[in-house]
């Protein structure tokens, strides 16, 4: 079998070939949409970058237990949490025995943060960068950490798709030799 070089440019190429539009209703129907959730365009919740204690695992149907979001370790308890988009508040309260604040970034997009308590009411308008909260003790154990959750209508997406961009890479080959 012989192998043929393939040129940077072409993977270059074949990397920025985004998923088409689907109908109305559904990720990427509309430009606005896409925007909201390219990798990459948001600001992660805590600084500095904060390490994943816990990945994002979603269950094989939505009544299943599983992880709807990640758990990032935060500097301290304490910490400030920042909107990673601007939205405004749609929910600031207490969910079982933890405090939790969502905010909606439009366009079907909902993060929510705990265990995070905050001042600010339903209805609020946050700016991306905006401190929304502060990390209290209560989801991991002895780390000062933070659960942050996203949902897109009713479907949970993994946050760290909006701060970085998780597509697998591709290596082709540059140049040079063939195998044959």
């Amino acid at each position: 079998m012989k192998f043929r070089a393939i040129p940077a440019a072409v993977l270059l190429a074949v990397s920025a070939i985004a998923p088409s539009a689907g109908a109305a209703g559904t990720p990427g129907a509309a430009a606005s949409s896409a925007a909201a959730a390219a990798p990459g365009s948001w600001d992660w919740p805590l600084a500095p970058r904060p390490a994943v204690l816990r990945a994002f695992d979603p269950p094989d149907k939505p009544w299943m237990s599983g992880h709807r979001g990640v758990d990032l370790q935060a500097a301290a308890d304490g910490g400030p949490v920042t909107a990673p988009e601007s939205g405004t508040v749609s929910f600031a309260g207490i969910v079982v025995d933890r405090p939790v604040i969502t905010i909606d970034h439009g366009n079907g997009l909902r993060s929510s943060f705990e265990p995070v308590e905050s001042s600010l009411a339903t209805g609020a308008a946050v700016s991306k960068g905006d401190v929304v909260g502060r990390v209290v003790q209560g989801h991991c154990a002895s780390l000062p950490c933070l659960h942050w959750g996203v949902r897109r209508g009713e479907e949970y997406i993994n946050p760290l798709s909006l701060v970085t961009d998780l597509r697998p890479s591709i290596l082709l080959p540059v140049g040079g030799r063939g195998s044959g």
